[in-house]
């Protein structure tokens, strides 16, 4: 019986039907901790591979029966979480092996080979195990988030704000007003806001929409009512301050409410006390306010239409989110995080954002923000029927938003640049440069302390330095020097 893989381990198959090579391969690396088993030909491996799922193959390209190659395709059409591989040529056919590495290798040797080199090529590719592994879990915090607080993605600066604001706020009892258009997410901000109240968490969080509710309905909605209280009021009944005692009543499109149910709101606030409709009981609530509206209050207040001290009662603190035309350096990454959700949801293949479709993304207004982004995805992700999401999944509307900005041309969009993405060769570059952008910033923030930012990554130490040399950063980030006075968080 195959035991179980662990968390930590690294495994490591070797396929060559020569068992002299085989042996010295397992025995040169045996003193490294790896998890190592072998195969003979490409059918063992197979059976293999049924219950030992290997990080890495050693794979001879001359094999009995089908042959490296052919396995090496296999394995990249199969899966696309494949193990890595390194292939093992006969002397002199170099230049196969690096027709293969574009096929999807990622490394090769040439016998016969130093041990050394065998060592040193088989560690540099554990490494890139590790950063896959931690690039997967980051993924999937990414997409656990993504599903119910997708506007609160991104590194632009508008969302550090905001980010930083419900820092500060959450502890606090302080009625809270969220300003944004509509779709930016006013709502996943509230519940931020309560999730992270450590007083409030455990009590309940109730929305209301106060735009979606007939005015005569609103007051009962708020404040519930009394038997016979009006025509059809069969018995009484509980309002959301009520149900929201302890916990946090958001009140969405609050410039929508009545003159009325505004006197009402300001008293209960100032009172902490509410009266159901066609009562007289005096009810204690606690509940934390957080309100939120795309309306300009201020002009509102001007044209008498929202009561001046309910503004100003409401406002304690104020959180405004910007529209996503706004931080468009965060749509990659929201459009990713969408697409992933949304293959999980649909039971769909998982499909990267091409760099077609993510060019028109960018270059989009997105009248309907971050919920249109999102909603947009979703469709393409059901309806596309290649490996990726190409600018011919995309709306009409998008495409020809995309078109009359650049001329019916592929060119760069029309902006000065400060917030996109340069778009290179591909997807991997343009990703590549989201990262990097990434990193910096979080060191930055970390005032280039390399163990803090690994710890706020969710990284180690060392792979971290790696990315950074991979992303070209370790000559401002990381030294000699720099790394021996560096000292950790105490």
């Amino acid at each position: 019986m195959v035991e179980k893989k662990t968390e930590a381990g690294l495994r490591l198959m070797i396929v060559d039907d020569e068992e002299a090579a085989r042996y010295g391969m397992r025995r040169s690396l045996g003193g490294f901790g790896y998890e190592i088993e072998e195969a003979e030909s490409v059918e063992a491996a197979r059976l293999l591979m049924k219950e030992w799922r290997p990080d890495l193959l050693l794979l001879d390209v001359n094999l009995p029966g089908a042959s490296g190659l052919e396995f090496l395709s296999e394995l990249k059409e199969a899966n696309g979480d494949a193990p890595l591989v390194i292939l093992i040529t006969a002397h002199g056919s170099e230049r196969m092996a690096v027709e293969a590495i574009k096929s999807g290798a990622h490394d090769y040797l040439s016998k016969p080979f130093e041990l050394d080199d065998l060592r040193l090529v088989i560690k540099n590719a554990f490494e890139t195990v590790q950063l896959r592994r931690e690039n997967r879990s980051l993924r999937r915090r990414i997409e656990i988030e993504g599903t119910s607080r997708g506007a609160l993605i991104g590194t632009s600066e508008a969302m550090r704000r905001v980010r930083a604001m419900i820092e500060k706020v959450a502890e606090t009892d302080a009625t809270v007003l969220v300003r944004g258009e509509s779709g930016t997410g006013k709502e996943l901000v509230a519940r931020e806001i309560h999730e992270r109240s450590m007083s409030r968490r455990s009590g309940a969080f109730i929305a209301v929409n106060c735009a979606a509710l007939p005015s005569e309905l609103i007051e009962s909605e708020l404040f519930g009512h009394e038997k016979g209280a009006f025509t059809g009021a069969a018995a009484r009944r509980r309002g959301k301050f009520e149900q929201a005692d302890g916990g946090t009543l958001f009140l969405d499109e609050i410039g929508d409410m009545s003159a009325n149910v505004q006197a009402k709101l300001l008293r209960a606030l100032e009172e902490r006390h509410i009266e159901r409709l066609g009562g007289n009981e005096s009810i204690a609530v606690d509940v934390r306010i957080v309100s939120a509206t795309h309306r300009p209050l201020e002009q509102e207040i001007k044209d008498g239409n929202f009561r001046a001290d309910l503004f100003y009662r409401l406002r304690v603190v104020t959180v405004e989110i910007a529209p996503l035309h706004e931080r468009r350096e965060d749509i990659p990454v929201l459009a990713e995080t969408f697409a992933r959700a949304a293959a999980e949801r649909y039971n769909l293949p998982v499909r990267l954002i091409g760099q077609s479709a993510l060019r028109r993304l960018i270059e989009y207004e997105w009248p309907g923000n971050v919920r249109e982004l999102r909603n947009t995805i979703e469709r393409a992700a059901i309806m596309a029927e290649g490996d990726e999401l190409t600018a011919l999944d995309l709306p009409e509307e998008i495409k020809k938003s995309s078109s009359a900005r650049n001329g019916d041309s592929d060119g760069e969009p029309e902006t000065d640049g400060s917030l996109l993405i340069p778009f290179t060769a591909d997807f991997r570059s343009d990703r590549k440069e989201f990262e990097r952008r990434y990193i910096a910033r979080c060191l930055e923030d970390s005032g280039g302390n390399v163990t803090r930012a690994a710890t706020v990554l969710g990284m180690h130490r060392q792979s971290l330095q790696h990315k950074l040399r991979e992303l070209g950063l370790a000559r401002r980030y990381v030294s000699v020097s720099s790394e021996a006075q560096e000292k950790p968080d105490n």
